[in-house]
C-alpha cells in the first residue's frame, strides 16, 4: 500500500448543497479540496479519534471526528473502497474504521442527542438524521416545542426552512425546563450572530464599493459588522474565503477585497465580494478594546493594543489576525505602464484585471475571481471595435466564459508571457473542439511541454503588432513614420518647382525612387484584392418563338385539377399542389408511362417548331440590333476616355497659368467642344444609315 490514498468526485454537504472535490489520505493528514471554492480542509492525523463507514444517498460515506470536537463528513465512496481505507487507517492513523447502520424506518419519534457540533436524532440507537448546528440561524421556543430555522443557500434547488421538535415534559427534574435546556444546547453551537459585548475596534466612514456606500466597520471576535445609513450586514469570519490587497493603477489608492461564501444578501442581490477603497495618504492611530494580556494571548503577537500607520494597513492587519487567512497581493506581473494591473472592460463596465500568482481577479463591477485550476483555456481575440485593442477570453472547466475587452495593444506581450509562464492552455475558439485532451487532476503544472499552438499565437501577435504599427502613425513609437520622407513624396506628386520639372530624365529617376520607397513601406501589410467575376447575362425570351412543352406531371395535373377540387371542396391553391404531388408519387409506373409518352410527343412537336422558327430568321433579328447599340455605346466611352487623356497631357505638367492663358484656353476649349459635338452628330447619322442598310428585308416587312 502506498503512502497516500486519493479519491475524485467526493462530495461534502454544505447547507443543503453537494459540493464535489478531491480527498487525499496521507500519513500526516487528511486533505479535502473543494472544486467550487478551492477551499482546503486539512485534518492532522494526530487529531483523528473517530472514523465511521455509513451507507448514504450518494453511495457510501465516511464520518471523521477529531479530538478538538470537529466533525467532517465525506460522501461518494464505492463499496469496494472500504477494505483499502480500513487498512490504511489501521496502519497510519491507529483508528479503526467501523461500519455504522442508519435508521430507515421513517419514524418521527426518538431521542435527540447533542454530540459536539451535531444534533443527531436516533431511533433504537441508530441515527435517523443529523443536523449541523452551525446551519441553524434562529432557535425559538414554545410550550413543549422548539423550532429551528436554517441559513438558506442559493445554490440549492430545495432548501430546508425549519424543523420543529416536540419535547415532552420531564417528570424527574422539575427545576429545569426541558424545552429551555434543549434550546440552550442548540444556541451554544448554532451560528446565531448576536452583537453581545463591545467591539474589538471600530473603523469609521470607510468607502465601500460593493455594497456601495460609506460604512462603519465594527470588528467583533467572531464576526464583522457593517453599519451604514440604510443597511446593516453581519459577516461571520467563517464565511470569509480569501483576502486581497491590490494597488490601484494610479498608485495613490488601494483595494482591500474580502471574498465571501456564502455571500451577504440584500433583497435579491447577492454580494460575493466586499470591496473597500483606501487612500494611501490616510493614516490612523488604533487602540484595541482589550487588555494587553488578552491581546497577546489571543493574537500571539500578530496585533498589539496600540497601533498606528496607514488606514489600509491597519484594516488588513486586523482582518488577517481575526480571520486567520493569508492576504493575497499581486505577484511579479508588470504591465506596459509599470502597473500590476491591466485596464479593461467586463460587461460594459470599465475596471482593472489583476494577474495573480494563482489566478485572476477583476475589480470592481462585477468582481470576478478565477483560479488557474478552474480555467480550461484562455484566448486572445482581436478587438471588435478597433485594432488598437484586443480581448482576453477565459473559459472555465464548468463551461462559463469571461471576456475582458478593450485591453490596450501594448499590454499584449506582457500578458501573453504571463499566461505562457503559468502553463495555461491558449486555444482559439475555432480549434477548441479538436484540441481537447485528457486532463490529469493531479498532474504537475510545472511540467515544461512544447506547445506548437502557443508559438503560432505568439508569432501572429508579433505580425499583428507590426501591421498595426504600419497602418497607424503613432508619433514616436511608430518607426515607419518619417515626416521628411512624406514631404518628398508630396513634392513629387504636386511639384511646383521649375527646376524639378526641367529634365524628364531626372523626373523619371525620382519617380522610380519614390515607387521603390512606397513598395518597401507597403511590404509589411499586403491586402489581396479579389477579382470580381463578370455577371452572367440573362437569356432573353423570344416573344415570337414557340412555347416550351409541359412535363408529364404538369400534363397530368391539368387534367386532374378539377377532380381534386371536387373531391376536396374548399381546398386552397397551395394545398392543391401538395395534394397533387402526393397523388403523383402514388401513381404506378404504367399510369405515369401514359403521361410521359404525351410529354415526349409534345417535346418532339416543340423541337420541330423551333427548328422551323430558326430557319425563318425569327430568332436572330432582335439580338443583332442590341449588339449594334451596345457596340455604339462602347465606342462612345472609348472616345470620351481618349479625349480626357489628351486633356490631361495638355495641362498636367503646368503648375502656374497666367490670366491671358486661361482666357485663350477657355475659348479654344469651347471651340473644340463645338467641333466635337458636330463631329459626334455626323457619326451618329452615319451609323443610322449603316443600320438601315444592314437590316434584313424580313424584319422590314414585319414592321410594315
Amino acid at each position: 500500500m502506498g503512502d497516500t490514498l486519493e479519491f475524485n468526485e467526493i462530495y461534502q454537504e454544505v447547507k443543503g448543497s453537494w459540493n464535489d472535490g478531491r480527498l487525499r489520505f496521507s500519513k500526516q493528514n487528511v486533505v479535502y479540496k473543494s472544486s467550487k471554492t478551492g477551499k482546503v480542509d486539512s485534518i492532522p492525523a494526530s487529531e483523528l479519534n473517530l472514523a465511521q463507514w455509513r451507507r448514504v444517498c450518494l453511495g457510501h460515506g465516511i464520518k471523521l471526528g477529531t479530538s478538538t470536537g470537529h466533525v467532517y463528513k465525506y460522501d461518494g465512496f464505492r463499496d469496494t473502497d472500504f477494505e483499502k481505507i480500513s487498512e490504511f487507517f489501521k496502519a497510519n492513523y491507529k483508528v479503526e474504521l467501523t461500519e455504522k447502520d442508519m435508521c430507515v424506518k421513517g419514524w418521527n419519534w426518538g431521542t435527540a442527542k447533542f454530540s459536539g457540533p451535531l444534533l443527531s436524532f436516533e431511533v433504537n440507537d441508530n441515527t435517523a438524521f443529523e443536523i449541523p448546528l452551525s446551519n441553524v440561524s434562529q432557535c425559538a421556543t414554545g410550550k413543549n416545542e422548539v423550532t429551528l430555522e436554517f441559513h438558506q443557500n442559493d445554490d440549492t434547488e430545495v432548501s430546508l426552512m425549519e424543523v420543529r421538535f416536540y419535547v415532552p415534559p420531564s417528570q424527574s427534574d422539575e427545576r429545569q425546563d426541558p424545552v429551555e435546556a434543549f434550546a440552550q444546547n442548540v444556541l451554544s453551537k448554532a451560528d446565531v450572530i448576536q452583537a453581545t459585548g463591545d467591539a474589538v475596534c471600530i473603523f469609521k466612514e470607510l468607502q465601500c464599493l460593493t455594497p456601495r456606500g460609506r460604512y462603519d466597520i465594527r470588528i467583533y471576535p467572531t464576526f464583522l459588522h457593517l453599519h451604514g445609513k440604510t443597511f446593516d450586514y453581519k459577516i461571520p469570519y467563517t464565511t470569509v474565503l480569501r483576502l486581497f490587497l491590490l494597488p490601484h493603477k494610479d498608485q495613490r489608492q488601494m483595494f482591500f477585497v474580502i471574498s465571501l461564501d456564502p455571500p451577504i444578501k440584500q433583497g435579491q442581490t447577492r454580494y460575493h465580494f466586499l470591496i473597500l477603497l483606501f487612500s494611501k495618504e490616510e493614516d490612523i492611530s488604533l487602540t484595541l478594546n482589550m487588555s494587553e494580556e488578552d491581546v497577546e494571548r489571543r493574537f500571539e503577537g500578530k496585533l498589539s493594543k496600540f497601533m498606528s500607520g496607514s488606514l489600509y494597513e491597519m484594516v488588513s492587519r486586523v482582518m488577517k489576525a481575526l480571520v486567520n487567512r493569508k492576504i493575497t497581493v499581486p505577484g511579479n506581473f508588470q504591465g506596459h505602464s509599470g502597473a500590476q494591473c491591466i485596464t479593461c472592460s467586463y460587461k460594459a463596465s470599465s475596471g482593472l484585471l489583476y494577474p495573480l500568482e494563482r489566478g485572476f481577479i477583476y475589480v470592481h463591477k462585477p468582481p470576478v475571481h478565477l483560479r488557474f485550476e478552474e480555467i480550461s483555456c484562455v484566448n486572445f481575440a482581436r478587438g471588435t471595435t478597433t485594432t488598437r485593442s484586443f480581448d482576453f477570453e477565459i473559459e472555465t472547466k464548468q463551461g462559463n466564459q469571461y471576456t475582458f475587452s478593450s485591453i490596450e495593444r501594448e499590454e499584449y506581450g506582457k500578458l501573453f508571457d504571463f499566461v505562457n509562464a503559468k502553463k495555461l492552455n491558449i486555444k482559439n475558439r475555432g480549434f477548441k473542439e479538436g484540441m481537447k485532451g485528457k486532463i490529469d487532476e493531479y498532474s504537475d503544472s510545472d511540467d515544461d511541454q512544447h506547445d506548437a499552438y502557443l508559438e503560432r499565437m505568439k508569432a501572429e501577435g508579433k505580425i499583428r503588432e507590426e501591421g498595426n504599427d504600419s497602418d497607424e502613425s503613432d508619433g514616436e513609437s511608430d518607426e515607419s513614420f518619417n515626416p521628411g520622407e512624406e514631404d518628398e513624396e508630396i513634392a513629387e506628386e504636386y511639384d511646383s518647382n521649375a527646376s524639378a520639372s526641367e529634365s524628364s530624365e531626372g523626373g523619371e529617376e525620382s519617380e522610380d525612387e519614390s515607387a521603390k520607397k512606397k513598395k518597401a513601406k507597403k511590404a509589411k501589410v499586403v491586402k489581396e484584392k479579389k477579382e470580381r467575376k463578370p455577371r452572367k447575362e440573362k437569356k432573353q425570351k423570344d416573344a415570337g418563338g414557340p412555347k416550351r412543352p409541359m412535363s408529364a406531371y404538369m400534363l397530368w395535373l391539368n387534367s386532374s385539377r378539377e377532380r381534386i377540387k371536387s373531391d376536396n371542396p374548399g381546398i386552397s391553391i397551395t394545398e392543391i399542389s401538395k395534394k397533387a404531388g402526393e397523388m403523383w408519387r402514388q401513381l404506378s409506373k404504367d399510369e405515369k408511362q401514359e403521361w410521359e409518352a404525351k410529354a415526349g410527343e409534345a417535346k418532339k412537336q416543340y423541337d420541330k417548331a423551333k427548328k422551323e422558327y430558326k430557319e425563318s430568321g425569327g430568332a436572330t433579328s432582335s439580338p443583332r440590333k442590341e449588339s449594334k447599340k451596345s457596340g455604339g455605346k462602347k465606342d462612345d466611352k472609348k472616345r470620351k476616355s481618349a479625349g480626357a487623356d489628351k486633356d490631361k497631357e495638355r495641362g498636367g505638367n503646368d503648375s502656374f497659368k497666367s490670366r491671358e492663358f486661361i482666357e485663350t484656353s477657355e475659348e479654344s476649349s469651347s471651340d473644340s467642344d463645338h467641333k466635337s459635338k458636330s463631329k459626334r452628330k455626323k457619326e451618329s447619322d452615319d451609323e443610322e444609315e449603316e443600320e438601315a442598310v444592314s437590316t434584313p428585308a424580313s424584319s422590314e416587312e414585319e414592321s410594315d
